[in-house]
């Protein structure tokens, strides 16, 4: 967060000195963050549970992993899809096909580009 604080007034820089002294207060009340991890850790096993147990796992523990920028801190959970069938087949190529989740495959996009539609390349059910 960049403040320029040559285009702020005398009393706008005295709120904004009052509101870093009160950040800096608490932020130095905070015990240290691997401290409270232990403890958690600690606590968590005492009681038979881990923590991927209690928060869930990721690329790193819940507990552990630094959010992500931009999410204020907020975890969030990819919702997971189950499997699908193929819905299109390229004519040229029958092993390429695309469920018709996601991005379409280059091989439609250029398709359609040529002026053909997506459901000329649906696949029959038999």
């Amino acid at each position: 967060m960049a403040i320029d604080i040559n285009s702020l007034s005398a009393r706008e820089l005295e709120t904004l000195i009052s509101k870093a002294k009160k950040r800096k207060t608490t932020l130095a009340k905070r015990k240290p963050v691997a401290q409270v991890r232990r403890k958690l850790t600690q606590q968590a096993k005492a009681e038979g549970y881990s923590i991927e147990e209690l928060f869930g796992t990721g690329t790193g523990t819940a507990a552990t992993a630094a959010p992500a920028r931009g999410t204020r801190g907020v975890a969030k959970k990819a919702r997971k899809l189950g499997k699908v069938p193929p819905k299109y087949r390229n004519p040229a190529n029958p092993e390429e096909t695309w469920t018709g989740r996601g991005r379409q495959p280059r091989w439609l996009a250029a398709l359609t580009a040529e002026g053909r539609k997506v459901e000329d390349f649906l696949i029959e059910k038999e």
